[in-house]
């Protein structure tokens, strides 16, 4: 996963290169919030799929950047005062405290936009139809059925102030985190045109690892410290937002997310060991300390 971040890292800093003119600070807004931190598991998920049908490695990183931008947009936007507030991402300055609040805004529009950019782009795929599923797949992900529906259920909570049962946390990290994830490791597939058994497999164990790696993040949040973590600990807690952690106590909310973690390896079963290092990134998912 470190060295699949590196080239990550690298693609986005071609795909975001440094500026001249009035712009400038825009792109570096952008770069600040892109480059550099982060575990890249959604870029990995995009690679390591895209492996298993002998995509080319260029082409996969374009997609795996343009993933990551997207999830850039949605945390610089997350920390915004008017969302989290946050001060503190992978362990350097939000965008909003290390530029201003609008810049911020303006970066995280920006990032999503060159997403899609990126994705429709003739050198991410030389088939349309593919270039065209794949912007439709993130925008259903990202969007009011996704990522951002998913925000809304987790913000009207919070302004509720009453408690969730446990099948509507579901669908809120189903929607808010669980989708991009999903939408990651089913990427590969859509690149290297897998049968549609295939696909939905890839799809079925992204679900099960975005629903695990949510869980093992409100872990770390009830349990680690914001050096640690390298962003603000402790937050879910002290806002009263709505957790599995919180709702079924830490024992059985790590006991959840292991079940999630196997299920998510079972769907790649018949692939056989070609899939181990996805079998491991499901297990690194709930046992990461960052």
């Amino acid at each position: 996963m470190a060295e699949a971040a590196a080239e990550i890292d690298e693609a986005l800093d071609m795909l975001i290169p440094p500026a001249q003119g009035p712009e400038a600070r825009l792109f570096e807004a952008m770069r600040h919030a892109a480059i550099g931190g982060g575990k890249r598991l959604r870029g990995f998920l995009v690679l390591e799929g895209a492996r298993q049908f002998g995509v080319a490695r260029d082409a996969a990183l374009r997609v795996a950047a343009a993933i990551e931008m997207l999830h850039a947009y949605s945390l610089v936007h997350d920390d915004l005062p008017c969302m989290d507030d946050d001060d503190l991402r992978r362990g350097k300055p939000t965008v909003h405290k290390a530029f201003d609040e609008a810049t911020a805004v303006l970066a995280g529009d920006a990032l999503q936009a060159n997403a899609f950019y990126v994705l429709a782009e003739p050198d991410t795929h030389p088939d349309p139809a593919v270039r065209a599923e794949l912007c439709r797949c993130l925008a259903r992900a990202a969007g009011p059925r996704g990522m951002c529906g998913g925000q809304m259920l987790d913000m009207l909570a919070e302004q509720a102030g009453e408690p969730l049962e446990e099948a509507e946390i579901g669908r809120l990290q189903l929607l808010k985190t669980g989708k991009l994830i999903e939408f990651s490791a089913e990427a590969g597939a859509i690149l290297g045109k897998a049968p549609g058994q295939l696909r939905h497999g890839f799809a079925a164990y992204g679900r099960d690892v975005g629903a695990a790696f949510q869980i093992a993040d409100d872990l770390l949040d009830a349990t680690v410290s914001a050096e640690e973590a390298g962003k603000r600990t402790g937050k879910d807690a002290e806002a009263g937002k709505a957790t599995l952690v919180g709702l079924l106590g830490i024992p059985r909310a790590r006991a959840h997310a292991e079940r999630l973690a196997a299920q998510a390896a079972g769907h790649l079963d018949v692939l056989g060991d070609r899939a181990d290092l996805l079998r491991a990134v499901a297990q690194y998912a709930i046992a990461r300390r960052t």
